[in-house]
């Protein structure tokens, strides 16, 4: 097992990098971003590819976005990255990164959606704290930008204190209780990653998992993925965020819905399952952290996360 390796907390003043493992951001909501990080008493420096040629439906080339990322991680003068968009991209860059040099250097990095190859290739490889769930484009460019998600990203950029419940309406499908580092992902992502060297190991975690329009006959692969690669024969527990447009009427005629999925694959194992997480392809989604200790305790509908994300010392 990697250790956990918490990166500093952001301070008053210091200066975040914007970077583009995936898609280009868009520059008017880039330029929103920019302005909301440096009214919250932040400087920002743009390393993200939508500033340079795309190419194709990527922020740059391959080797330019592993450059971004490394040149965010090793440049003293940077405190934290935060990824601007999503979409794809963000895999093809995984054996271009030196793990080591990254780990001399640990800083938060802030993502959803694709950047979670990233997230969980930084945890796998060097036991990096990541905070998931606020892209710059469509998160901090908003005219407004959701509360809920910016009150948890603040928090747990600067904060020594656990998050707490994150749990408000969630249903128990599976009741017992269960504790573990927390291991919030885009299945999808999660799914693309198994049996590579950048899947971290998920005996005794937390898992979180969602996506966003995915029919339902592909959820079902994806969670028989899971069962047939032993990864839940080996997690302590299991909870749902949003499964977004994934079970729009036309995708279910003779289709099972999300609890039927899950609780086939799931079958007679003795795993809590809590669904209804707040995190996901949804409005104002909570940001999370991947690998600290949280509890589990579905009978009561509760995911706590119990450390922080960052080190204040």
């Amino acid at each position: 097992m990697t250790p956990v390796l918490r990166p500093p907390a952001l301070q008053p003043g210091d200066t975040i990098a914007l970077v583009s493992p995936s898609r280009p951001g868009d520059p008017a909501t880039g330029e929103k971003a920019i302005a909301y990080i440096e009214r919250q008493g932040y400087q920002v420096q743009v390393l993200d590819g939508g500033r340079r040629q795309p190419y194709h439906y990527l922020a740059g080339r391959d080797s330019e976005r592993a450059a971004q990322v490394m040149n965010a991680f090793t440049d003293d003068s940077i405190r934290a990255l935060v990824c601007m968009r999503g979409g794809y991209g963000s895999g093809r860059i995984l054996d271009l990164l030196d793990y080591d040099l990254i780990a001399q250097n640990p800083k938060p990095m802030v993502g959803f959606s694709d950047s979670t190859g990233l997230h969980l290739a930084l945890y796998a490889r060097c036991g990096l704290v990541g905070l998931t769930g606020a892209l710059a484009d469509t998160d901090l460019g908003l005219s407004s930008p959701p509360p809920r998600t910016t009150r948890t990203l603040w928090h747990l950029l600067t904060q020594s204190s656990p998050l707490g419940m994150v749990s408000p309406d969630s249903t128990c499908l599976r009741s017992g209780t269960a504790s573990g580092a927390l291991i919030p992902v885009n299945l999808a992502l999660l799914c693309s990653l198994l049996g590579t060297p950048f899947q971290p190991d998920l005996a005794g975690k937390i898992l979180l998992v969602e996506d966003v329009w995915e029919a339902p006959y592909r959820l079902d692969r994806m969670f028989t993925q899971l069962r047939l690669a032993g990864i839940l024969d080996t997690i302590a527990g299991l909870a749902l965020g949003a499964f977004t447009k994934c079970f729009v009427p036309e995708e279910m005629a003779n289709s099972p819905d999300l609890e039927e999925i899950v609780l086939d694959a799931m079958g007679d194992r003795n795993v809590p399952v809590l669904s209804g997480i707040g995190y996901g392809h949804m409005p104002d989604r909570l940001v999370l952290p991947m690998g600290v200790a949280s509890r589990l305790d579905a009978s009561a509908g509760q995911l706590t996360i119990l450390e922080p994300a960052v080190d204040v010392s």
